[in-house]
């Protein structure tokens, strides 16, 4: 058998070193027992109060019942005893007993229907109550938790157990008020036979309860100790239903690949449990077979005394069944207590994710508020950032400055930083070293909610989100007053009213066919058009475009940015793109290469610098003439670029990589 006290994985429970510290833990342990169950009993408190009131009565009914129909069952035999050998001369008692006894059978099972529908009832209201915590909780979060495995393993555990452990272990905690009950009533019953019947029941039962305790936790600090395979697993079979990669599994075979990966670690995986399940299974068999051996001795000792005539032919009844119910309860009571213990463990884990600390929140305790309507400037001072766990810079000793109304650009290859910069500037982040300044002061002052709605943003891993196409627009300001008017005039800036209005539902079409059978599938590209409408349809005073116009064509892309820059007027935008088509209208280009800034200024005059930006726009400038000579078109391309960067002054945006010519 393993060591009764092993190290609580929870946290601040260490094992004792000596003997004198045993009790010390133990009241420790208790105290967290309790503390869990208190939780979980606020948990169900909160969901509705009428579950702890329902749950507290048929626990009374149920403690009560089993004793009361034994103690009737028995008098009815001996009331029949009396009957055969004539000592009773009237039938009217016995009908009296039986009335009593369907009278409680019927009870019995009424209230354990009633009780099967307010348990399942209870189970949905208080599941639904955890989840929506966990949403509320998981919203305040902060992203850079999310860059941690620890976190997503807290989620797991967490959103696993918000099923039905709550109530699993409070309906254990009820059953353990009416198996109390129930062995109390028993208890008396037996002092007629003899005092130490029930010692010697219940000191049978505490083998078993050692051995409940010590694997309950032992399982749980596996299963804990294994969320990473348990992740995997999920993974794995998820991948193979994924739509949004089904076809990629299909056509390069992945499926074989994946599922191989699932049974070599869930092999690894159940090696473990079924070690735990085995051991566990070969203590309680051997304790079982000497607690039936006592039980048949006492049933003899019983059929004895009725036979010497010390007992009444319903005693035997009595007795028997209160010697089981009291053997059966022993172990019940060890077995709920034991329940209960290894759900309160589990329980840690929604405790563990509830207490998540926010860290992106105002230095002072009400933030500063956001002058809205207004040019914003952003100025970093000696800025450098690494992701959390690890020490490599990402950024590092950034200073710039983004003033009020400019259109900024930045560029770099991929890797360089330039995603990172734009959560610093949205205090999705903190730096981990200098200051960030907006309108001169500390943007950790500021009231995040209040600093959020500032920035009207689009992400290159932008949201597909199962909504109408309206919705899907919408969202780029909730806090806007809708305007079915805007949305459509949004969707025209940024040309996805063509396909729009082409949709079997216009603008009320669902999107993606997670829920919906009529929904539609859009292109990645217009996707990416209607992504770009969530920005033109706010009105923010700061608008944030990452790779915006990745997956649209060269056309489509100037487009919007002339869109772009009709609506950007009077307000900062920073854009960041691959094409540096777009940099050569911005007021200011800011070059980051390796995490670091390389060159700040505009079009002209980093190509006469011919630096890192001269050097980007002219390899992409060349690979677009060389592939327009290729098709045929080479002696035009002659002359539109005489030289990758010298061009005519009034041509000088239009003729850009990536761009037919145009006039602003």
């Amino acid at each position: 058998m393993p060591p009764p006290f092993e190290k609580a994985v929870n946290s601040k429970l260490q094992k004792p070193k000596s003997i004198k510290e045993v009790p010390i833990y133990l009241i420790k342990l208790l105290g967290e027992f309790f503390g869990h169950l208190f939780y979980i009993i606020k948990l169900v408190w909160e969901t509705n109060p009428w579950i702890l009131l329902a749950m507290l009565f048929f626990a009374l009914i149920n403690g009560v019942i089993p004793a009361a129909n034994s103690i009737v069952a028995a008098s009815v035999l001996n009331t029949l005893a009396g009957v055969l050998t004539g000592t009773t001369t009237s039938f009217e008692p016995v009908i009296y007993l039986l009335v009593i006894q369907f009278s409680l059978i019927f009870v019995s099972g009424i209230s354990g229907h009633i009780e099967g529908i307010v348990t399942n009832i209870a189970g949905e209201l208080v599941s639904n109550h955890i989840k929506t915590k966990i949403m509320i909780k998981a919203k305040d979060i902060d992203l850079s938790d999310f860059d941690r495995p620890s976190f997503y393993e807290k989620l797991e555990n967490a959103s696993r157990e918000a099923q039905n452990r709550p109530i699993m272990i409070l309906r254990s905690t009820f059953e353990l008020i009416s198996s109390i009950i129930s062995i109390c009533i028993f208890i008396a019953v037996l002092s007629a036979i003899h005092p130490l019947a029930s010692i010697v029941v219940f000191a049978l039962a505490i083998p078993t309860g050692i051995i409940s305790f010590v694997y309950r936790r032992r399982n749980f600090r596996y299963i804990r100790g294994h969320s990473k395979e348990r992740r995997q697993l999920n993974y794995y079979s998820g991948v193979i239903t994924d739509k949004n990669i089904v076809k990629e599994v299909k056509i390069f075979g992945l499926s074989g690949m994946f599922i191989s990966r699932y049974k070599a670690v869930f092999k690894d995986y159940f090696k473990g449990l079924k070690k735990l399940f085995i051991s566990e299974g070969a203590w309680n068999v051997g304790f079982s077979l000497l607690s039936a051996a006592v039980n048949c001795v006492l049933f003899l000792y019983v059929a004895y005394g009725v036979f010497k005539g010390s007992f009444l032919v319903g005693d035997y009844s009595l007795y028997t069944g209160a010697l089981n119910s009291v053997a059966n309860g022993a172990a019940r009571l060890i077995r709920i207590v034991v329940v209960i213990y290894e759900g309160t463990l589990f329980i840690d884990n929604l405790i563990d994710f509830m207490n998540q600390e926010k860290t992106i929140v105002p230095k002072n305790e009400k933030g500063l508020p956001v002058e809205k309507g207004i040019p914003h400037t952003i100025e970093f001072k000696g800025v450098s950032f690494s992701y959390p766990g690890s020490d490599k810079k990402v950024l590092d000793n950034i200073n710039i400055t983004i003033s009020g109304g400019e259109s900024v650009v930045l560029v770099g290859l991929n890797g360089a930083g330039k995603t990172t910069l734009i959560k610093l500037i949205t205090r999705l982040y903190d730096p981990t070293e200098g200051t960030i300044l907006f309108d001169g002061k500390d943007i950790r002052e500021y009231d995040v909610a209040q600093l959020y709605s500032v920035f009207g943003i689009i992400f290159q891993d932008f949201g597909k989100y199962a909504l109408s196409t309206t919705e899907n627009i919408a969202i780029g300001d909730l806090d806007k007053e809708f305007d079915e008017e805007s949305v459509t005039e949004a969707a025209k800036m940024s040309s996805a009213d063509d396909f729009i209005s082409k949709l079997p539902d216009g603008y009320n079409t669902p999107l993606t066919r997670v829920f919906e059978e009529n929904g539609t599938e859009l292109s990645i590209g217009q996707w990416q058009k209607l992504s770009v409408a969530r920005a033109f349809y706010g009105k923010n005073d700061i608008l944030i475009l990452d790779e915006p116009t990745a997956s649209l064509d060269a056309i489509a892309e100037q487009e919007i940015f002339t869109k772009f820059d009709e609506l950007r007027t009077g307000r900062t935008a920073i854009f960041v793109s691959h094409r540096l088509s777009s940099a050569t209208t911005a007021d200011k280009i800011i070059v980051i290469d390796g995490g670091s800034i390389a060159e700040v200024g505009n079009h002209r005059a980093l190509m006469d610098k011919k630096g890192t930006y001269y050097e980007l726009f002219s390899t992409q400038a060349k690979r677009y003439i060389e592939s327009d000579a290729e098709s045929g078109d080479e002696n035009k391309n002659e002359n539109k670029f005489e030289n990758p960067h010298i061009r005519k002054e009034h041509h000088h945006e239009a003729q850009t990589p990536g761009n037919p010519p145009h006039k602003h």
